[in-house]
């Protein structure tokens, strides 16, 4: 997931604020971790990694997601991500300020 921010008013294109399974990817890109991968090598490697699971940049240790998993073992990044998904939307629901504090995030002011 990924929302942009509000603009500042000049041209520059604002950069996107990535939270939830998206901003696990970016970790996972720049990590070094190959697939197939158990459990216990994706949290080796990043499950100290705080992911933000909304735009406000509220965020929760990937380990504490990744318990959340009933799966041992991920055959492809794809895979991870797809168990990830319902958890990290199960988190936000549950941590985020409600109905309000949603609508706020995506107006432009």
């Amino acid at each position: 997931m990924g929302v942009r921010p509000p603009s500042s008013g000049d041209n520059e294109e604002p950069d996107s604020i990535e939270f939830g399974i998206a901003a696990v990817d970016a970790h996972l890109r720049d990590a070094d971790l190959s697939f197939p991968a158990t459990k216990d090598d994706i949290e080796g490697e990043l499950g100290h990694e705080r992911i933000p699971y909304d735009v406000h940049g509220n965020d929760v240790p990937l380990s504490e997601m990744l318990a959340e998993v009933p799966t041992e073992e991920f055959d492809s990044r794809q895979e991870l991500l797809n168990q990830l998904h319902k958890p990290f939307e199960a988190y936000r629901r549950n941590n985020s300020g409600g109905v309000v504090a949603q609508v706020r995030s995506l107006l432009p002011f």
